[in-house]
Formats: structure tokens, C-alpha cells, sequence
């Protein structure tokens, strides 16, 4: 079992919507840690992936026409990403 998959499988409350979360894009793990997550769950994924990288899919997921993220999250971590990214 690799490190991303453990993981998602220790936050299986994040991914309730998907058969099978081990197989989740880095998209859709990003959006849900982000928005769903707490604060350890976002520190945990930037030891992961590390923050370019996740800042890197959060400034490409924002920017497209439909967004799935909260507006008061989309807020906290343009702020975040700006300053430690």
C-alpha cells in the first residue's frame, strides 16, 4: 500500500461518494481535503504532494468556469498559497 493510499484510506469520511477512493485523481484529492478536510488533513496531504504541487491543482481548479470548492475556502487559501507557495 503506498503513502497516498493509506492516506485516503484513514479519511474514507472524505471520499464517501466514490466506490473505490483509493483511485481518486490528485484533483479530487486536493478538492476534498480542502474542502471537507481539517487543518492536520491539509497538513498531512503538503508532506505528501507538497504545497506547489497542491497549489499548483487548487490555482487550476479555481480558475476553470465551474468550481466545486466554497468560496470562503477558494479565499483562505489563494491568501495561503500566495504567502508559503
Amino acid at each position: 500500500m503506498t503513502k497516498r493510499e493509506k492516506f485516503i484510506l484513514e479519511r474514507n469520511y472524505l471520499f464517501w461518494y466514490v466506490k473505490d477512493p483509493t483511485k481518486v485523481s490528485d484533483e479530487s484529492l486536493v478538492e476534498a481535503v480542502l474542502n471537507l478536510g481539517d487543518w492536520d488533513d491539509v497538513q498531512k496531504l503538503e508532506k505528501l504532494m507538497g504545497i506547489e504541487k497542491i497549489a499548483e491543482i487548487f490555482e487550476k481548479d479555481t480558475n476553470r468556469p465551474r468550481v466545486n470548492y466554497d468560496k470562503k475556502i477558494i479565499n483562505y487559501f489563494k491568501l495561503y498559497f500566495a504567502k508559503y507557495a
